[in-house]
């Protein structure tokens, strides 16, 4: 089993999603496979690149098979994070064919959408080479599907950011506003934390100069966000932190802008678009006759 799969098990129960995705797409039976191949029949499929990019998934679609049918042999011929081209085979299956028709959508699916966020989180994590800017996502993930987003991130040589609303307190501007104020609500968090005995990291985010220093000032925060600054107002916050707490861009950074916000110094730039504006990779599994 994956390190990712354990580490995130208590959030993400994998066997559920795959029965969850069987009963969505086959109901109550695969009829085009039951109607034309015999029950008892033996295949073999292969794993095929269609184009360039980082492959990603191919850890769940083992996990999928074995799910699927314990019996199947899977042969994996490239691993998580590799640089892949179009013909390259990433991977060989055999056993029950009416089962491995199947389990063909499924593992594409989960595969197609995790090399594509991997092979985009490879790139922009490359633009930012020679700073120490970590490339990181958000919570603007689709529903059900946000563990395979994230896990894709950290495949494509990114890093997660929360998983979600229960591991990290993330103090933004609908917060600030309801609370009265950043050095309010900031004030609440910790009062928060100390009355349930939690141990959560706090992050603010900020989008003025002037809230950088209220923080500054009132300090009990790991980290500051700076959402939609110019490049310019970046690299002052960042002068203006001087060290004492992480320090995150966030807001509108693309591919153009991204290495200009991580020569700032910022640790972290959190990009959206990550896992909610991101282009699949083609990818088919095709029968070895």
């Amino acid at each position: 089993m994956s390190k990712y799969i354990k580490l995130h098990q208590k959030h993400f129960n994998f066997k559920k999603f795959v029965q969850a995705a069987l009963a969505e797409d086959v109901g109550d039976g695969d009829h085009t496979a039951l109607s034309t191949i015999p029950k008892t029949h033996k295949g073999k499929m292969q794993l095929l690149v269609k184009e360039n990019g980082i492959i990603a998934g191919v850890e769940a679609a083992k996990e999928i098979f074995k799910l699927i049918d314990k019996n199947f042999k899977v042969k994996l011929l490239l691993n998580d994070g590799q640089s892949v081209k179009k013909g390259d085979v990433v991977l060989t299956v055999e056993g029950n064919t009416q089962k491995l028709l199947t389990a063909e959508r499924l593992v594409l699916n989960v595969m197609q959408r995790m090399s594509g966020i991997a092979t985009k989180t490879n790139y922009l994590q490359s633009l930012c080479k020679g700073t120490k800017t970590r490339v990181i996502d958000t919570r603007k993930t689709t529903p059900g599907f946000r563990f395979f987003e994230k896990w894709a991130v950290v495949v494509g040589g990114g890093a997660n950011h929360r998983y979600g609303l229960f591991d990290m307190i993330l103090i933004k501007d609908n917060h600030v506003d309801f609370a009265g104020g950043i050095v309010e609500a900031i004030d609440a968090a910790n009062s928060y934390l100390k009355k349930t005995k939690k141990k959560l990291a706090i992050e603010v985010e900020t989008r003025t100069l002037e809230d950088v220093q209220k923080v500054l000032k009132r300090g009990g925060v790991q980290r500051i966000m700076l959402d939609n600054y110019t490049v310019e107002q970046t690299a002052k916050a960042v002068k203006l932190i001087n060290g004492k707490f992480e320090v995150e861009s966030s807001g509108g950074i693309t591919e153009k802008t991204i290495a200009s916000y991580a020569k700032c110094g910022v640790d972290f730039i959190s990009v959206g678009a990550l896992t909610h504006h991101v282009k699949s990779l083609d990818l088919s599994l095709k029968a070895i006759k």
